[in-house]
């Protein structure tokens, strides 16, 4: 099997070689938006590394798999009011799937992964996998890093630590970044999520609710009236490499038991 995990490092001959029908490629996606104060905008650098880390494993199983090039930015939501934040509609999103699908399923590429790393992203990605499946019979499936990083996070540090380091600019991602990249991650600026944001006199409960009676209730709002530090409900100062560790060989291994057991045999209807 080519060493060469990444298609861009490809050449085209190497290209015709290896992306053959039984090739499994994986397609990382995330978003360069407001993570805490402390950590680096674009989560697609950890849904990109975890992506290769998934190839990595099923590369160990047998499987030839390959990562492609990373959509970086996420589908717009009420973190567009990040600053320097760079997102795009749910139709140029859905767009370039469309066309990413397209081009893979030219060339007879359908054994296909989606790797993503941002809640914004899903709604784009459930649009373009169904339709794909109404017109062509590919069936994609698409690991949502984060919502599985929660699930397993209470086996992996606790139910306890889980629950207070868990929440946007805490875990997972703060510990994913603490592992994959220390060096840009700004451990200095690291702090608690504030508290008791309100709006029109009702409780800020999530970055798009408030809190009415106990009940959750949707509203217009934007992140930066949730939390000024990007953070919110949660204590990443807790979060650790340590940590980020573990969850970045449980996200491999759930991502290469997907690809072996279930994409490489095929999916197709």
């Amino acid at each position: 099997m080519i060493e060469k995990i990444r298609m861009a490092e490809l050449t085209s001959e190497e290209a015709r070689q290896h992306l053959t029908a039984e090739a499994v490629v994986l397609l990382p996606m995330g978003s360069l938006e407001d993570q805490g104060i402390h950590a680096p905008m674009g989560d697609y650098l950890a849904a990109d590394l975890m992506a290769v880390e998934i190839a990595k494993a099923a590369r160990a199983d047998g499987v030839a798999t390959f990562v492609a090039p990373v959509i970086p930015f996420g589908g717009r939501d009420y973190f567009d009011s990040s600053h320097g934040g760079i997102s795009i509609s749910h139709a140029t999103l859905c767009g370039i799937l469309d066309d990413m699908f397209a081009c893979l399923n030219r060339h007879g590429i359908r054994k296909v992964m989606i790797v993503n790393g941002h809640g914004g992203n899903v709604p784009a990605i459930t649009e373009v996998t169904l339709r794909w499946r109404q017109k062509a019979g590919m069936f994609v499936p698409s690991m949502y890093l984060w919502q599985v990083a929660y699930g397993e996070l209470p086996g992996l540090i606790g139910k306890e630590q889980a629950a207070k380091s868990s929440g946007h600019g805490g875990d997972p991602l703060t510990s994913v970044g603490l592992h994959f990249y220390p060096d840009i991650l700004r451990a200095d600026l690291v702090r608690k999520a504030p508290e008791g944001a309100a709006i029109k006199g009702m409780a800020i409960s999530g970055f798009n609710s408030v809190s009415i009676d106990g009940a959750k209730i949707q509203v217009p709002i934007e992140a930066l009236e949730a939390t000024e530090t990007g953070a919110f409900g949660c204590d990443p100062t807790l979060c650790s490499a340590e940590t980020g560790e573990k969850l970045v060989a449980r996200l491999a291994a759930i991502g290469a038991t997907l690809v072996r057991d279930h994409v490489a045999p095929g999916l197709h209807d």
